[in-house]
């Protein structure tokens, strides 16, 4: 059975990305476990270009399911307008005029469903992204999904690329969209743990105590990282005890690493104190995957 973990963050530029591909790289140095990063910031997914002798593989098409009304079969008595949570539907009975916003449309079926009518409303498919495979040898190590640009479908292609057969590690690291919109519930959802990545700045802990009542609202298990650590900011430490949030590593800042960053080498000449962090997370990312077994 896949242990499933989620890399997340309340906001963006904390460094969700820069964790999830360290993880990556450290699960594989130090675990025996098969494991495969999954990047589910599709709007804009970078995973990709932190890795080194990487080749494109499988890609798949993500369709969605748009509704087509045929006006020769209309009665255009407009309840599947009226039936339309997200007003994707335009039908005006006197130029017998019908169509489908497929930017709107939620593919939920409910106007085949109200339609009177029979063969009126046909469902094809629209593409809106795609899942894209990279390998190293035989295996699939990244696999990102990527919305096309103009979709705004970005959950949909979430739960699809979730849902891929091409996700077969023993342990999956989703590296999330940032904030605490629908694309982020999608993907914590469906792991079996998170790592909530939070920066220590005043920014940082309010969009931190967004996550974690997200979290708590849907009953999923959580530890934080904390990024860019500063010994001076007390308050994110006041927050994280009070609550009783276990922090499982502290990442100090480094100029020099943050300069490797920019440069998309993030896994070479890793100081050896961040190194021993991300030994000691994976170390408690472990007890959780027995507990889970």
């Amino acid at each position: 059975m896949s242990f499933k973990i989620a890399i997340a963050s309340g906001k963006g530029g904390t460094g969700k990305t820069t964790v999830s591909v360290n993880l990556y790289h450290f699960i594989k140095k130090y675990w025996t476990s098969s494991v495969q990063l999954i990047d589910c910031d599709v709007e804009e997914p970078n995973d990709s270009i932190f890795f080194k002798n990487l080749t494109a593989g499988d890609a798949s098409p993500i369709n969605q399911q748009i509704p087509f009304i045929d006006p020769n079969h209309c009665s255009f008595c407009r309840k599947c307008v009226d039936y339309c949570e997200f007003n994707a539907i335009v039908v005006i009975p006197p130029v017998q005029f019908v169509e489908v916003n497929p930017d709107l449309c939620h593919s939920c079926g409910a106007c085949a469903y109200i339609c009177p009518e029979h063969n009126a409303i046909e469902e094809k498919p629209h593409a809106i992204g795609k899942i894209q495979a990279y390998c190293s040898s035989a295996n699939n190590e990244l696999i990102e999904g990527r919305l096309h640009i103009g979709s705004a479908m970005q959950t949909m292609v979430i739960k699809e690329l979730i849902k891929s057969p091409l996700l077969n590690a023993d342990v999956q690291l989703f590296d999330a969209p940032p904030g605490t919109s629908c694309p982020v519930v999608a993907t914590v959802t469906n792991a079996d743990y998170i790592l909530l990545v939070a920066e220590a700045s005043p920014f940082g802990l309010h969009d931190l105590k967004l996550m974690v009542a997200l979290l708590r609202e849907v009953n999923r298990d959580f530890a934080v990282i904390i990024n860019k650590a500063a010994d001076d900011y007390l308050e994110m430490e006041n927050y994280l005890k009070k609550e009783q949030i276990e922090v499982l590593g502290r990442i100090s800042y480094s100029q020099d690493y943050a300069r490797q960053y920019a440069q998309g080498s993030l896994n070479e000449n890793i100081p050896p104190q961040m190194e021993t962090t991300y030994q000691n997370v994976i170390s408690n990312i472990q007890k959780k995957a027995l507990q889970h077994a």
